[in-house]
């Protein structure tokens, strides 16, 4: 019996036992039955959780691209491995065959080796989601250089502080990025990031908008004449199962952001296993992941998951508003996709709009449906699943992080049955538990406490890049040697989780990790400001919106507050990107704080959503009486 491919709730079961029982056999059969590898490991793990030190695959040698291109092409050459879907409807779409993908991989491959770019060296890539962004990200895995994929929708200075962290030496851009009807500036973007980061040696620029740009000669170069003059064959780098295959940055609770390193082997096992099993994908299927390739979403579920598997992935360029709200149905109906996978936030400003936009559109070609980003609320669960799913695909609600690489709890498509709001039963190989306050186990069903994971996975982080402390301290001491995971969840009672949100100061709003503290710290610049407090509170769109508590330096400031709001939502605009702005903002005389200065952000968070009925004993805060003058402004 396959150990790929989950077949049945009873298959489930029983490999969901075999992977608790005998981890090791159970992920060396995988490993085994469906890669390409140079040479095999000498020990399927070895780790060390109170060090947070993790291996798998010890000593094996792999090219994860060799087996997301090369090893298809004999059969599936032909086959189409991406359509690109670009912003504009009226400008056709691309199909790019696993020949094609191979050749243009292997030229980009060679472009960077002539520019200089060796094994382990960091690359950034700051691009749109165009085809130039998988194909840079392919080929320096091809190569063994890591990649940096920085969203382009960053500002300067959140690019230069990501640059600067890992010590890149190049970055690839465009001369502009196009989202909806606007025009991004890109390349300016990345020139104001350089000034502060001397690392970086070339710029490789694709041409896009045709903007006019700046080209710094010795450093800038147009992409294409390169590609144009490379040889469109090379010879994949031999890797070791742990080399570094990439850092993704993720906001944490202080101000630097976190890079989270993967590294090749474990990571290729599992976004395979994993992609092949929560979208039951089939040969001949269209898999569309409307994420950003900018995101873990994009780089494990646009990319690697699907290529492995020789799959049909979609890229597209636009947004689900442009041309009008009927884009997404409008590209599922013309590419024929079988697996829809997008964020709440997305179906949420989706559901807002008339159900003409839907109904324009049969769609019978979908099988599956998903979600992702963070959990999804009941009232979306069923229009998603009544109206795009037509009630007959299975919807999977699915729960990871950047930090685990892959997808770790959802349903299996045909096999669990579905709960609204639920991401249901662990994947094979992943063993949750909940935690209580005194850091032990919960035992038993219909329960809730913090949701850590007991044993190794193969696609786990390896570290946070050049800060393994910061590693160890942020996923490993708090509940001594499991990994938790910053969320809470409850259990019900066959044992279904349900993620009920971040434990710690990080916030998601529409589906991005957004810390408060770099957030904090932008606030805290602008000339008129003391001091800030941000929290999270519902939105019906985007899920968590941010509110500000900002106390100004001088209680009587006579400037407009509406000016002053525009401009510190500007300053956090420019500072870390549009993403980050607040939707309210409350200037207060101070903050609910305990007597060793510690913001009681509890307090602010049932003041933000408008719930005053408990909070708690507040006597023993330093200033009490501040919470009513909180409450009794609140926007």
């Amino acid at each position: 019996m396959s150990y790929y491919k989950i077949k049945s709730l009873e298959h489930y079961f029983k490999m969901y036992n075999k992977s608790v029982r005998e981890p090791r056999k159970f992920w060396e059969k995988i490993a085994e039955e469906n890669f390409t590898w140079y040479q095999k490991w000498e020990k399927v793990i070895e780790f060390d959780m109170q060090e947070a030190n993790f291996k798998w695959f010890v000593n094996a040698k792999v090219n994860i691209v060799k087996n997301c291109i090369d090893r298809h092409l004999a059969r599936k050459g032909e086959k189409t491995a991406i359509i690109f879907e670009p912003n504009d409807p009226n400008e056709s779409a691309l199909h790019i065959s696993y020949n094609e993908l191979y050749d243009r991989v292997a030229r980009m491959a060679n472009v960077l080796r002539e520019q200089g770019v060796k094994k382990g060296d960091r690359v950034c890539i700051y691009l749109p989601m165009i085809p130039e962004l998988a194909l840079s990200v392919l080929a320096c895995a091809r190569i063994g250089a890591v990649h940096s994929v920085v969203f382009a929708g960053f500002s300067a200075s959140a690019v230069s502080a990501r640059i600067n962290d890992c010590d890149c030496k190049m970055i690839i851009t465009s001369d502009g990025g196009f989202r909806g009807n606007k025009t991004i500036d890109l390349k300016g973007i990345i020139d104001e990031a350089i000034e502060k980061s001397p690392c970086v040696e070339k710029v490789l620029v694709v041409k896009r908008t045709n903007s006019e740009v700046t080209m710094k000669e010795g450093r800038d170069q147009w992409l294409q004449p390169l590609l144009d003059a490379a040889i469109p064959n090379n010879v994949a780098e031999i890797m070791d199962a742990e080399d570094p295959l990439f850092i993704l940055y993720t906001s944490g609770s202080t101000g630097k952001p976190k890079g989270m390193l993967h590294t090749t082997a474990g990571y290729m096992v599992y976004t395979a296993y994993t992609f092949k099993n929560i979208f039951s994908y089939e040969e001949n299927d269209v898999f569309w992941c409307t994420a950003d390739i900018g995101w873990i979403t994009g780089h494990s579920y646009i990319l690697y998951g699907p290529l492995l598997n020789g799959a049909t992935t979609v890229i597209f360029e636009g947004v689900p508003s442009y041309p009008d709200y009927s884009r997404f149905w409008e590209v599922i109906e013309k590419h024929k996709v079988n697996q829809f996978y997008t964020a709440p936030t997305a179906i949420r400003a989706l559901a807002k709009e008339s159900l003409d936009y839907v109904q324009r559109f049969p769609m019978k070609s979908l099988k599956v449906i998903g979600s992702v980003g963070e959990p999804i609320n009941e009232e979306a669960w069923h229009w998603y699943n009544d109206h795009v799913g037509g009630k007959r695909c299975p919807l999977v609600d699915t729960w990871w992080q950047t930090e685990t690489g892959g997808i770790m709890i959802s349903p299996v498509p045909f096999v669990t049955p579905t709960k609204p709001t639920y991401a249901s039963l662990p994947l094979p190989g992943v063993q949750p538990v909940l935690m209580d306050e005194f850091r032990n186990e919960i035992e038993g069903n219909q329960v809730t406490g913090s949701l850590c994971i007991k044993f190794p996975w193969p696609s786990m982080a390896r570290t946070i890049w050049g800060d393994h402390q910061r590693f160890k301290e942020t996923y490993f001491t708090a509940f001594p040697g499991k990994y938790f995971t910053g969320d809470g969840a409850l259990r019900d009672e066959v044992g279904y989780y349900r993620i009920t949100g971040r434990v710690d100061d990080v916030i998601i709003v529409s589906g991005h990790n957004l810390g408060t503290a770099p957030i904090e710290d932008a606030i805290n610049e602008h000339p008129a400001v003391a001091e800030s407090a941000i929290v999270g509170f519902p939105h019906d769109i985007k899920g968590n919106a941010l509110y500000g508590f900002v106390i100004l330096k001088e209680v009587g400031e006579s400037r407009d507050k509406e000016n002053l709001a525009k401009e510190i939502n500007q300053l956090i605009s420019d500072q870390i990107g549009p993403i980050a702005k607040l939707d309210k903002i409350q200037f207060v005389s101070g903050l609910p704080k305990t007597r060793s200065g510690k913001i009681m952000r509890r307090i602010l968070r049932k003041i933000a959503e408008g719930d005053f009925s408990n909070f708690g004993d507040i006597s023993t805060l330093l200033n009490p009486e501040i919470v009513d003058e909180i409450k009794n402004g609140k926007l």
